[in-house]
């Protein structure tokens, strides 16, 4: 029998059916550090609790973990089964004070208040349609916590571009932007760049990222193995 996502979970074709070339991606993000700074400057974690809402393979769970701002207790919550199971065999490596749980954002399995910092990276929190995860946070984040939302910025940059190109009917930057604003988050831009070992790599991941079309166009007009890519980080303190 195939393994189910949880009812509820939104679907992400990229990593859901590409989880190999999804890897790639995400150790081609961000190279010189940039948002991983912004994600530092707009919440402490250290010595409290993270819920990487969201966490696919835990790629990110090592970062919340280790080092001199590690967090007390990391908690990776996932609805594709295929993807949790990844995720736990990572956390194993990392020790007790990280866990995967199976979830969605509109059904986060931790009692109220009990989290102090959220990473949730393109995953779920895409704009309008989101409330019912919008909830869930205002319920699981303590009074004084932080919540941080990583997503495409699709006004401006070369992917930023080739996203408009491949997804016309997704709500506009202005209307996203309106979207957070008036629900009293904050937009942090951050141009952070892919960058990837071959040509090869590059070529797999944005074929993955954009439809067929789209992703041909755009690798017929662009060299090299980096890609200028900005993207907006919308926080809140709760």
């Amino acid at each position: 029998m195939v393994a189910r996502p949880l009812k509820g979970a939104v679907p992400s074709p990229n990593i859901w059916q590409h989880t190999t070339t999804y890897e790639v991606e995400n150790r081609a993000v961000d190279p010189d550090g940039r948002l991983w700074s912004a994600l530092q400057s707009l919440a402490d974690w250290s010595g409290r609790t993270v819920l990487d809402l969201g966490c696919g393979t835990g790629f990110h769970l090592p970062l919340f973990a280790q080092g001199p701002r590690a967090a007390r207790e990391v908690v990776g919550v996932e609805p594709h089964p295929d993807l949790l199971a990844l995720a736990r065999r990572r956390a194993a490596r990392l020790g007790p004070a990280v866990r995967c749980l199976p979830g969605t954002a509109q059904d986060v399995p931790l009692p109220d208040r009990s989290v102090d910092v959220v990473h949730a990276r393109w995953a779920y929190f895409f704009g309008p349609g989101c409330e019912p995860g919008l909830a869930e946070l205002g319920r699981v984040v303590r009074r004084g916590g932080t919540a941080l939302v990583i997503d495409n910025d699709g006004s401006r940059s070369t992917f930023g571009a080739w996203f408009r190109r491949g997804y016309p009917h997704l709500p506009s930057p202005a209307e996203v932007e309106r979207f957070w604003v008036t629900r009293g988050w904050t937009r942090t831009p951050v141009d952070m760049g892919w960058r990837f070992g071959s040509r090869a790599d590059l070529e797999a991941v944005v074929r993955i990222e954009l439809p067929p079309a789209v992703a041909e166009e755009a690798l017929r007009h662009h060299d090299g193995v980096e890609v200028d890519y900005a993207v907006n980080v919308w926080s809140r303190t709760f």
